[in-house]
């Protein structure tokens, strides 16, 4: 063979091994990339989850203020202001619990869009979680303003009672 003929084929195995080592290369990497993706969109579930509970949350304790100032009324009619008085902190409580649920919704949503947003390819499956978490959060929010008015109602009432305390209230 001449030394020509042997330069090219040295030159063609160490393209061969050249492009062997890239191909594992790759994989490698393709392999991390696509557990990356996998990663991010089980975070985008999650946190739509966590939304969705945290909606939840904000709901039931709009519940919690609506029963307080249905309380706080009552206790109002029943002559017993410090009972009033109690309705009224309790609804300003879950006012609270509501408005932190609401955040915490926030916050997760805020966590799945981003997981999605990583991925510069979103699966169906994580765009659908980020607007369920979207949706979550709206919802949690509009309780939590529900569950502030109702906090308010609560007071207003227990602040109007005490001002017209007859003699014989408790």
């Amino acid at each position: 063979m001449d030394k020509a003929s042997k330069n090219a084929q040295e030159k063609l195995l160490s393209l061969e091994r050249d492009f062997g080592t890239l191909r594992d290369g790759y994989l490698i990497v393709n392999k991390r990339y696509v557990e990356a993706l996998q990663l991010f969109t089980s975070l985008t579930v999650n946190a739509s989850e966590s939304a969705q509970r945290a909606a939840n949350a904000a709901q039931l304790a709009y519940n919690a203020a609506k029963m307080a100032a249905v309380a706080s009324r009552q206790a109002v009619s029943d002559f017993s202001v410090a009972a009033a008085d109690a309705a009224a902190s309790a609804a300003e409580f879950s006012a609270a619990s509501a408005l932190a649920a609401s955040e915490s919704a926030a916050c997760a949503a805020a966590a799945a869009a981003a997981a999605q947003a990583v991925t510069h390819q979103p699966s169906e499956l994580a765009v659908k979680a980020s607007a369920q978490a979207a949706i979550a959060t709206k919802i949690a929010a509009q309780a939590a303003l529900d569950a502030v008015k109702m906090s308010g109602d609560a007071a207003n009432v227990a602040n109007a009672a005490k001002a017209e305390k007859p003699q014989d209230w408790h």
